[in-house]
């Protein structure tokens, strides 16, 4: 990306009234058929076009033709039985009624590759593709075969490659892969979860990123939240084997939290996307607001590798709050641009 403090979002924007409830995660859809096919695109179309409309520079699909950022890639694969569920907590915090694994997990088809190539068609903007990391599907079912978390998880990660690949293909620019799970079991992080990533973005020449925050804004991990203290450093424990790792950008939530700044430090050279819209709130930021969370964070990473973006998807808020959110973050991202570039003249004269 050539242009300066490229804006973007995390993950997932409200989806319209007609298609799915608002301000609901896991809602059913409200379609079906032909016309839920029809309708999912039309979304594609409206969420493509509220991103243009906010000036953000990095766009996605919005994750409008998925019910949830991981289910509704697991719902593709074989191997998975989603009619007797079973209640697991998800990340040590919630009960969730998930899928079991019942058989070897196997990728028969393409999940998001034909959306994707539908999106391509839509703008010339590069776009960004998120895509259920591996330790966070894991985190998101019930396993009755594998009977190993690390066993699974590469089982994903050949699964999400064949995925990305094809989605490269399809013209996507950077694929982005969420793993909330990485602020929680820092152990398997180290031990298994960094290579079962690495193992996902194999052979893609396109860029990658990784997405690490502490959950959509839900009563959850809210509560959670609360639990953590005046300072949330666990992202000290993974930066130092993640700043190693192949991955090209690390996603960060950074706005009203409690993250010290300098802690990015520990990922320096990594481009690194700067959460700088809170997810967990209605109030729309101010651009100032936004600016100052990115000044705080260009001590500790080069301007020319700091994407400004939302703290994590948005799928939960109103659409009016949302489109008021990602205007605050591209007005806070051309005050900093501006201010750089007046920093850069006052140094030539």
């Amino acid at each position: 990306m050539k242009k300066l403090l490229p804006t973007s979002t995390a993950g997932s924007l409200p989806k319209p009234v007609w298609l799915a409830q608002p301000e609901t995660l896991w809602s059913p859809w409200k379609l079906e058929g032909d016309a839920l096919v029809e309708g999912k695109q039309d979304a594609l179309r409206v969420s493509l076009q509220e991103q243009l409309q906010a000036g953000i520079d990095i766009v996605s699909d919005g994750e409008q033709t998925r019910q949830h950022f991981v289910t509704t890639f697991i719902e593709h694969l074989s191997g998975v039985d989603f009619e007797n569920r079973k209640t697991v907590k998800i990340r040590n915090r919630y009960d969730a009624s998930v899928p079991v694994v019942v058989d070897a997990v196997s990728r028969t088809r393409p999940v998001f590759v034909e959306d994707a190539r539908f999106l391509r068609q839509q703008t010339n903007q590069p776009i960004k593709w998120a895509l259920p990391g591996p330790m966070t599907m894991v985190d998101t079912l019930f396993d009755d075969h594998y009977q190993s978390r690390e066993k699974l998880a590469w089982e994903f990660a050949k699964i999400l490659n064949q995925e990305a690949r094809e989605l490269e293909a399809a013209g996507v620019d950077i694929i982005q892969f969420d793993e909330p799970a990485f602020n929680v079991f820092f152990d398997e992080v180290n031990d298994w979860g960094i290579a079962a990533l690495e193992k996902a973005v194999e052979g893609l020449q396109c860029e990658t990123a990784v997405h690490i925050c502490y959950g959509y804004g839900i009563k959850a991990n809210t509560d959670w939240k609360q639990t953590l203290g005046s300072e949330w450093r666990q992202y000290e424990e993974i930066f130092p084997k993640l700043q190693r790792s192949s991955l090209d950008i690390v996603s960060l939530e950074c706005q009203n939290s409690r993250v010290p700044m300098d802690l990015i430090e520990l990922i320096r050279g990594k481009k690194v996307m700067v959460g700088a819209i809170d997810v967990a709130s209605n109030q729309i930021e101010t651009p100032e607001e936004v600016a100052n969370t990115l000044r705080k964070a260009l001590q500790f990473v080069d301007a020319d590798k700091l994407y400004p973006s939302t703290n994590c998807g948005m799928a939960p808020l109103s659409r009016q709050v949302a489109r008021g959110k990602l205007q605050a973050l591209s007005d806070g991202a051309a005050i900093l641009r501006a201010e750089l570039a007046g920093s850069e003249l006052a140094l030539l004269v």
